[in-house]
This record gives C-alpha cells, sequence and structure tokens, in this order.
C-alpha cells in the first residue's frame, strides 16, 4: 500500500509541476504587441483549453472545461492513450489512474454523495475504502 500511496502522490506532484511549467510558458490571451508592452503583469493565462504536445505534436496533456462545465486535466502516453485524469464539477472531484487496458486502477471520488478511493487489480478485483 506504501507503493500505491507514494505513486499516486508522486503522480499528484509531477501533475501539478507541468502546470506550473505550462502556466509560465504558454502566452496570455491573443493581443496586439502594444497592448503586450503596455501590460506589465503576465501572471493570468486565458484559454480555453490547454494542450501539452511530444515533439511529433501529439497531446500529451490537456486541460479544459467540457460541455457539461466540468474542469477536465487528462495526461496521455506515448500512442495517444489516456493514462490520468483529474475532474472537478459541481458535485465534486476525481482522479482516476488507468492501468495498461485503460481501467480505472485507482480511483478517487470527493463527490457531494461522499468520498471513496477504489483500487482495482489486474483480475478486476476491487477494493473500495469509504470513510
Amino acid at each position: 500500500m506504501n507503493a500505491q500511496r507514494f505513486t499516486i502522490t508522486f503522480t499528484i506532484i509531477n501533475l501539478i509541476a507541468v502546470l506550473i511549467l505550462l502556466a509560465r510558458e504558454i502566452p496570455a490571451t491573443a493581443q496586439t504587441d502594444q497592448q503586450a508592452d503596455q501590460q506589465a503583469d503576465h501572471s493570468v493565462i486565458r484559454a480555453e483549453m490547454i494542450e501539452l504536445v511530444d515533439g511529433s505534436g501529439q497531446v500529451r496533456a490537456q486541460l479544459k472545461v467540457e460541455s457539461n462545465g466540468e474542469a477536465v486535466f487528462r495526461m496521455r502516453d506515448a500512442k495517444g492513450t489516456i493514462r490520468i485524469k483529474i475532474g472537478a464539477s459541481e458535485d465534486g472531484s476525481a482522479l482516476v489512474l488507468l492501468n495498461d487496458s485503460t481501467e480505472p486502477g485507482v480511483q478517487i471520488l470527493a463527490k457531494d454523495t461522499g468520498t471513496s478511493l477504489t483500487l482495482t487489480d489486474k483480475q478486476g478485483k476491487q477494493r473500495a475504502i469509504a470513510p
């Protein structure tokens, strides 16, 4: 269980680091050069979607607001398969870590109906932890 906690913690720390790096590198919304020169504070990025791509242009991470209002961050492997999904909606939030067959291996939910942590092994056996 300690290895799983370490993996989850390490993944979340990496996610935060990526978001901070993206926030520093992505230019603000489209504006003229004159407006950019006049604006000394570049601490706010406004976009409908942010994508992180690899050297070949393939989307590896995506941050966007879905049509239902949910803010979602997805990370993909080299083949483009979603491996991590973090979502925030009006009724709560979720973190899902997907295994090699794209099934949820770790699922953490904090919803208005309650909070839970579900671990699923390779055979599909689930272990749910709920307060």
